[in-house]
């Protein structure tokens, strides 16, 4: 059976990456989850997708220069109030579930990796015992060997697009990525575009695609041999699978 993953939460069903869209994919027959983390430069581990506050909160600027505490008072758009999270809010919530935990480490503004992240990540992680149901993820080499070398009890997930194929060679780059990952998670296009070369590099059960959000898309998806989709949709990805 495929994974179904809801990405960011479930960003088509709720507000993506917070608290009450967290709660209620908690509830579905999901596999797991997938959320973002950045840290401030106070310390503080907060979910949201990009490096800065303005496509999705009613505040602008970077996430890093958040005072201690002051996400609690940043709103997400198209939300009943919700504030960003803070990653322990989001282990809590999934602490008793059976879901799997896909964390993906961000970089800042400017492209460059948080000093630090990798290991405070790993060690809230650790302290909720969520180490066996997690993977740490990132697009970015440099931050999976960190992890390896800091956590390396806990799993490992590379996505990869056709950016990252266009700068490292898709051959090339898969065999760096390979090396530092449990699972390598494609984009969708460029998977099916070159899926007898990408099979022949990378085991089946160690390969994911993302993003499929239509009928017909997570049919063919949930059709191949492959070990997860993320998805925006999960509640229609469970209605293709069949739960």
């Amino acid at each position: 059976m495929v994974y179904i993953i809801g990405h960011r939460g479930g960003r088509n069903l709720w507000p993506e990456n917070s608290v009450s869209g967290f709660r209620k994919l908690s509830e579905m027959p999901v596999d797991g989850v997938e959320f973002d983390v950045h840290l401030t430069r106070s310390g503080e581990l907060l979910v949201i997708h990009d490096a800065t506050l303005d496509r999705t909160t009613d505040h602008t600027g970077p996430v890093c220069d958040l005072a201690p505490g002051e996400h609690k008072n940043v709103t997400l758009k198209d939300s009943d109030g919700d504030a960003i999270p803070a990653l322990e809010e989001v282990l809590e919530i999934f602490k008793d579930s059976s879901l799997e935990l896909h964390i993906e480490l961000k970089v800042d503004a400017n492209g460059v990796a948080y000093s630090g992240l990798e290991r405070r990540a790993a060690s809230l992680v650790d302290s909720f015992g969520l180490a066996g149901r997690s993977l740490l993820t990132s697009f970015h080499s440099d931050v999976l060997q960190t992890v390896r070398e800091v956590a390396p009890h806990i799993r490992t997930l590379s996505s990869f697009d056709r950016a990252a194929a266009e700068r490292l060679g898709l051959r090339s780059g898969l065999k760096k990525i390979e090396e530092l990952s449990d699972i390598i998670a494609i984009e969708k296009s460029l998977l099916a575009t070159h899926w007898d070369e990408i099979t022949s590099l990378i085991p089946l059960d160690r390969l994911g695609a993302w993003v499929p959000n239509h009928s017909a898309d997570l049919a063919y998806w949930l059709a191949k041999p492959v070990r997860q989709i993320t998805t925006d949709r999960p509640d229609l990805a469970l209605s293709v699978r069949g739960s």
